[in-house]
């Protein structure tokens, strides 16, 4: 009765809006007044659509231009009265840093936009960005860090200047560096303490793949560090790894011509503050992969921010080497990582979550204590790494590691057609989803123009994502699996396996550890 009465008044309500004389439901079910109508059928009476569109295939194409000094200019066409442009320095990132200070490329990130030759502030920067509608940002990875800034494509030529000057011309000024010093620090001790471990989880992972080496290294600063970063150290770096053949110009939404010309006005014989001459110390070293285990022993009891609380987990990732982005396996290895998926047991799903990847149903969905099942796929210049995070209760993490590596070994079996027409859907449109923005569009230049010198355009990628057979995943799978497991562990870890029997499991035609019987517990 409630619910009749929850009814009528609803509809009272209605009818005393005046919605019911105008408004007449068409759900194509029993009783509906209007047949099923598709969304493609125009609607009657309205004008026909205009599409902005491009002469010819050339308009979609990356135009790329080398300067004289060895600078490279890099343009994509898109609509819109803003653009991006930025600077991604070749060969530049924490994996470079074997003779230095590790950490160099961390605080570079924290002093990116601040004082230089020609503002004496970021304050200054900020202020010359926003009559532009500008924003500013670097982001460092392991391997390149990105200056880029998007503001309105007629003030090109200011943010031009601006991006070579916060660049080239640096002040490092002792303030600043001590400023970088306290963010660093801050930045260190959230990442110890933030519920979330992934990122800690993905440092692991990598220092215990590629041990003491290129990609192994730490990205952020060591603590003991941090106090010797001084401006004599971070010019003797940036001396031997910003030049301009190491460098390029990337920009989205504005004319080719147009950013070359701005290019060689602000960055053709521009002498850096650091010195000029050639670079005599470049680290040119290959990814060597060891795997190995790195644990962490920590107490996750009480990792909660509010009142609601988060159980204890132990966190567990197990990783195998793929290949680097510039080999033809990248693509297969691609849609293998499509394919396993997964995420977290409180995901709610919905469009692109991909619940019917293989680590939902196969692991989440039969195992309710796992709170985490996700594959992550890290590919570099001349490396990859393949991995899977898992959580669970520390009780049973010995389980979990069994389940997980079951699933390596699955990866290597009968796939499904159904699966795998999936995987490659699911991952063609977040290629073309993720490109609909322009600062995605920027990095994707500026990195493809860095590695090759050149840019794979979307379509291009979608056909060969297209062309991957079944036999093409079984056979990367296969080779990935003689490889040495890189493991990282964070949390309880009295129930973890020995690094010996996560290497057996994998070795294994089933996946299953070695059994081990104990007398006393």
């Amino acid at each position: 009765m409630a619910a009749n009465m929850v009814r009528r008044s609803g509809w009272g309500s209605a009818k005393r809006l005046g919605l019911v004389a105008c408004r007449k439901y068409s759900g194509g079910g029993i009783g509906s007044s209007y047949p099923n109508i598709p969304l493609t059928a125009p609607l009657p009476g309205s004008p026909k659509p205009v599409f902005a569109t491009l002469d010819s295939q050339e308009g979609f194409e990356t135009k790329v231009t080398t300067l004289e000094n060895g600078l490279r200019v890099a343009s994509q066409n898109k609509f819109g009265q803003f653009c991006t442009v930025g600077i991604p320095p070749s060969i530049r990132g924490p994996r470079y840093e074997a003779k230095y200070l590790g950490g160099i490329s961390h605080f570079l990130e924290k002093l990116a936009f601040s004082s230089t030759a020609q503002f004496g502030s970021k304050d200054e920067i900020l202020l010359t960005l926003e009559k532009h509608g500008g924003i500013c940002d670097c982001q460092a990875s392991r391997d390149t860090t990105m200056y880029a800034v998007s503001a309105e494509a007629r003030g090109l030529d200011t943010v031009v200047s601006l991006l070579a000057d916060v660049v080239l011309q640096p002040r490092l000024s002792d303030e600043e560096i001590e400023m970088s010093r306290m963010a660093v620090r801050f930045e260190l001790e959230d990442l110890n303490m933030r519920p979330d471990p992934e990122p800690l989880l993905t440092e692991m992972i990598h220092a215990a793949a590629y041990r003491e080496n290129t990609v192994g290294l730490n990205r952020f600063c060591l603590p003991e560090n941090i106090e010797r970063m001084d401006r004599e150290v971070l010019h003797s770096y940036l001396r031997n790894y910003y030049t301009p053949d190491r460098m390029v110009l990337a920009g989205v939404g504005i004319e080719h011509e147009q950013l070359v010309e701005c290019a060689r006005k602000h960055l053709l014989g521009v002498e850096p503050v650091w010195g000029g001459g050639k670079a005599p110390d470049v680290d040119r070293s290959v990814a060597q992969y060891t795997g190995g285990i790195l644990k962490l022993e920590k107490d996750m009891s009480d990792v909660s921010l509010g009142p609601t609380p988060i159980p204890e987990l132990t966190h567990v990732m197990i990783g195998l080497e793929s290949c680097s982005f510039l080999e033809e396996d990248f693509i297969p290895f691609a849609v293998l990582n499509m394919m396993m998926g997964g995420g977290g047991s409180f995901s709610a799903g919905g469009p692109g979550k991909g619940m019917f990847t293989r680590l939902y149903l196969n692991v989440l969905n039969r195992h309710h204590w796992m709170y985490n099942a996700t594959s992550y796929h890290h590919s570099y210049e001349d490396t990859g790494l393949l991995c899977i995070h898992s959580s669970a209760d520390p009780r049973q993490v010995r389980e979990m590691v069994e389940i997980i590596t079951r699933e390596f070994i699955l990866m290597a079996g009968t796939v499904g057609e159904v699966e795998l027409d999936r995987a490659k859907t699911q991952l063609q449109s977040m290629l073309m989803m993720n490109l609909e923005s322009r600062p995605v569009i920027f990095e994707d230049v500026g990195r493809q123009v860095l590695a090759t010198g050149a840019r794979k355009l979307p379509h291009e990628l979608c056909l060969l994502i297209g062309k991957v057979k079944a036999e093409d995943v079984r056979r990367v799978a296969t080779k990935m699996l003689r490889q040495k497991p890189a493991v990282a562990a964070l949390g309880d870890l009295s129930e973890l396996p020995a690094y010996e029997h996560i290497q057996a499991a994998l070795a294994s035609k089933d996946g299953r550890l070695p059994r081990t019987y104990r007398l006393f517990r």
